[in-house]
């Protein structure tokens, strides 16, 4: 039984930050790192010279509403140095000094704001995908949803169910953690649910703020290129289990891959002051692992046609440009060039995650793909885990 796709809503963030907004910043506040000679060339190395965020830099750099003085208060830190033989007068001094100093931002002043842009943000494109499939939110019958740095509970499934608001009997499935492959495995699992019945509309929304994972207190190089490559977007779609007149892609046989104990290579650690997205130098590679073996997948599948069969396009999302080059590297003889053409320019304004298969979708289809183009969606994200799709333009 076949899954059907309408054209996905793509909400970008509405707030601008350039590359070198972000490269002055780092500088001014990181003269002495390691890397601060080389910021330069490092950040022209992404190719990205500006990307969306939900919120503007300023609020990502701001300082929090406390003070630099000890978590226990003003009264115990007298009582302290007053113990320690400090005058009144010098009490006094050290009190005002540590007042003046302020305090980074805490976890929840970080993330609150981000929080209810996710929610804004992914209401908007909800109502875009629907308006798009010529449908209600009445019409509904399950939603799937991801968001993986803001994590809330309830989470984004139950705020769109009362935004919108859904039918109170809508299958709602949040997958928070799903990150990078949100695009492709909400698609995979949508396809399943429809073709267990037909006649069911599923919603699938995805909003990533994924600036929250800029910390300006880190000095690595991981921390900085972190800040160079995230932006943020919701995007939304509608898979139905019979075609409509709006449907643009017929979704086939899905793959999964994941590759054991590489779960430490990309993940988001939680620390005193918010979010960070910590990576290893040894990721490109293992992801590489997940695209050599969508090739295998694909040449297994198609071995009675090994010469003629290739997809006409390629939306991919492997993280970063190394990938791509890999995966152009890697491509069976005689597929020809220019499969990740939407994969690049999208990459281009910023790594949106688990938004990005949506957003390069959108710009194919934007293009304009002949019906029976063949299509090979491809995700990888923290794990290391991929999902890859094929699909047949209508």
């Amino acid at each position: 039984m076949a899954a059907y796709l309408c054209p996905p809503a793509v909400i970008h963030g509405e707030n601008t930050v350039k590359t070198s907004e972000i490269v002055a910043e780092v500088r001014g506040r990181h003269p002495h790192a390691a890397w601060a000679p080389r910021v330069d060339g490092i950040a022209a190395s992404t190719g990205i010279e500006s990307r969306g965020w939900m919120l503007p830099l300023e609020t990502a750099v701001a300082p929090g509403k406390g003070s630099g003085l000890p978590a226990a208060g003003i009264g115990p830190a007298r009582e302290a140095l007053t113990a320690d033989g400090f005058s009144e007068q010098d009490v006094n001094r050290v009190i005002a000094a540590l007042e003046a100093i302020p305090a980074p931002q805490t976890v929840q002043e970080r993330t609150a704001p981000a929080w209810a842009a996710v929610q804004s943000y992914g209401e908007r494109a909800a109502r875009g995908a629907l308006q798009i499939a010529g449908l209600d939110a009445s019409d509904v019958d399950c939603l799937i949803t991801s968001n993986s740095t803001t994590p809330a509970l309830p989470g984004l499934d139950v705020a769109l169910a009362n935004k919108l608001p859904l039918r109170n009997d809508v299958m709602l499935l949040p997958a928070t953690q799903w990150a990078c492959i949100a695009g492709t495995r909400s698609l995979a699992l949508a396809a399943d649910l429809v073709a267990a019945d037909p006649d069911r509309v599923v919603l699938v929304v995805i909003a990533e703020a994924l600036s929250t994972t800029y910390q300006p207190a880190d000095d690595t190089l991981e921390s900085l290129i972190v800040r160079l490559l995230f932006a943020d977007t919701a995007v939304a779609a509608v898979v139905t289990g019979r075609p409509r007149p709006e449907s643009i892609l017929r979704l086939g046989a899905a793959w999964h891959h994941t590759v054991p104990d590489t779960q430490d290579l990309h993940r988001l650690e939680t620390r005193e002051d918010g979010t960070h997205f910590v990576m290893d130098r040894r990721g490109p590679r293992a992801v590489q692992e997940t695209v050599t073996a969508m090739w295998e997948w694909l040449q297994a599948r198609y071995r009675d046609d090994p010469d003629s069969w290739h997809p006409d396009v390629l939306l991919a999302h492997p993280g970063g440009t190394r990938v791509l080059e890999y995966m152009e590297q890697t491509m069976p003889d005689g597929w020809p060039s220019g499969l990740l053409d939407y994969s690049r320019d999208s990459y281009t304004s910023g790594n949106r995650g688990g938004a990005a298969v949506f957003d390069i979708l959108r710009r194919a289809h934007d293009a304009g793909q002949e019906a029976g183009s063949r299509a090979v969606l491809y995700a990888a994200a923290p794990g290391l885990t991929a999902t890859a799709l094929e699909g047949e333009w209508l």
